[in-house]
């Protein structure tokens, strides 16, 4: 079992997890996390940093392209970062992927040893990546990334089949590959998302402590 001394720092140390959509970076930061321990990790998600296009919203797998990098709101989510490297804590959104809006509630994070990125698209904007760490970058094939996001959306975000296949291919399979892929090239280390990650967990999070 995979012992772990916490040296003294004066900042946080942030990880970033990107990867395309269905990836398994999700999956791997939870792993992360728990090998890292809850009270150790501070998470910020992509996700609940969308900005309010409910206005524009026509249909399942419409015109609003969720998966540019404009679709996100960058400056509040590299401000938090900076907050939580300083030592204090943050209020942080939460977004409803039903009515394509920001909820109401927030989220209080305080600051922990570990700040974790998790996002597809958070090696790409300067403003956050420049304050990462270590990168980390986790790859599949197009065929399991688009598998996996067809079961998630379908099952627990409400969404249609038709849906997400036409969002796929007109919107994130585009994205993907000018945004997303190319973001590789400045990640410390590439990790195959087609593995099964207990089998590398110890060995990577060794690298962050």
């Amino acid at each position: 079992m995979l012992v772990i001394v916490f040296m003294a720092r004066l900042t946080p140390k942030v990880i970033g997890i990107a990867g395309g959509s269905g990836s398994g970076k999700t999956t791997f930061a939870r792993l992360i996390t728990e090998t890292l321990g809850h009270d150790k990790v501070s998470l910020l998600e992509q996700d609940n940093y969308y900005i309010d296009q409910s206005h524009k919203f026509d249909r399942d797998g419409g015109s609003v392209n969720f998966d540019h990098p404009e679709a996100i709101d960058w400056k509040l989510f590299s401000e938090h970062l900076q907050l939580l490297k300083k030592g204090e804590g943050i209020s942080r959104p939460t977004y409803d992927f039903s009515s394509h809006k920001r909820k109401k509630e927030i989220v209080p994070i305080e600051p922990r040893p570990f700040i974790l990125l998790d996002g597809i698209l958070i090696h790409v904007p300067e403003i956050v990546h420049m304050h990462i760490d270590f990168k980390i970058f986790i790859q599949a094939s197009e065929e399991i990334r688009f598998s996996r996001r067809l079961k998630r959306d379908v099952t627990e975000r409400g969404r249609t089949e038709e849906g997400v296949r036409a969002q796929y291919f007109l919107q994130v399979k585009p994205m993907h590959d000018m945004f997303v892929e190319p973001s590789m090239n400045i990640a410390d280390q590439v990790i195959s998302g087609e593995i099964d990650f207990t089998t590398i967990i110890e060995a990577v999070v060794k690298k962050l402590t």
